[in-house]
């Protein structure tokens, strides 16, 4: 999951550096390079294309779609500090639902935890009161389809292949995002075609890592981890945006710690 997350951040910041490009488009071409290099490995291990529950995996896909292109939305239109608080917010709603899909009930200290988490995001990255309620909105329907994918994930756990389960989610994906692209496409110039490969690259590589953690952990345990993608988001937006930290960071990169390492000291047949 730590390195899912360090590769989702990498991602998150080629996203930001096409913000010219329509939010489909990018989506359009993350999915594409997903499809293709999946579909390869999937042939390559001899392992069946479409699984065996395929609506389940449908669902997945969709929910991943919906997630990702509000994720997307997020990362281009708002300030990038913003952006990741609200795409952060997806590990609350994982354990969340997964008390009613997966089945994984939390401890009640475990509620006092997330909300920990939480509160550290908000002073890590802090929170823009400038921006739409369309934007906020956005962010969170981003964050509520997100948990409702990996929970979906860890449902699929015991009857489909981690490349199965990434499968679907550009199957799914590229028809909606294709359609709309056509009518509404911009040329990619120089260097925006080498961000866009990096974009599939990144995302392929953090899928599939964030797949395998999704599927042999208890869900709230790993959602917790997803925390710690936040600290390579400050790393980042130092080194490439010039983004410096205050002492509120520094105060919520040590409460989102703390709560995640008390998360996971919960014992496991909570």
């Amino acid at each position: 999951m730590l390195v899912a997350g360090l590769l989702f951040s990498c991602m998150n910041v080629c996203v930001k550096w096409v913000s010219h490009l329509p939010t489909l488009e990018v989506v359009f071409f993350r999915s594409s390079f997903s499809l293709l290099i999946t579909y390869l490995l999937l042939k390559k291990k001899r392992i069946p294309l479409l699984g065996n529950n395929k609506l389940l995996l449908t669902i997945r896909g969709a929910t991943g779609c919906l997630g990702l292109i509000g994720s997307f939305y997020t990362l281009q239109n708002i300030p990038l500090a913003t952006a990741v608080t609200l795409n952060y917010l997806s590990p609350f709603f994982t354990a969340l639902f997964g008390i009613f899909i997966a089945r994984q009930p939390l401890a009640p200290k475990q509620f006092i935890y997330f909300g920990l988490a939480i509160v550290g995001v908000i002073l890590l990255k802090g929170i823009d009161h400038n921006i739409t309620l369309v934007d906020l909105l956005i962010g969170l329907l981003a964050a509520i389809f997100a948990g409702l994918a990996y929970n979906i994930i860890a449902k699929l756990k015991t009857s489909e292949h981690p490349l199965v389960i990434i499968f679907y989610f550009p199957l799914v994906t590229l028809p909606f995002v294709g359609a709309y692209s056509i009518f509404h496409w911009i040329q990619p110039a120089g260097i925006d075609w080498l961000f866009l490969l990096l974009v599939g690259i990144f995302t392929q590589g953090a899928q599939y890592y964030m797949t395998l953690a999704y599927q042999r952990a208890n869900l709230s345990k790993v959602a917790s981890l997803n925390y710690m993608g936040v600290i390579y988001a400050i790393l980042f937006g130092y080194i490439f945006f010039e983004e410096s930290l205050s002492i509120y960071s520094f105060l919520g990169i040590g409460i989102i710690l703390t709560a995640v390492l008390l998360n996971i000291q919960v014992k496991k047949n909570v």
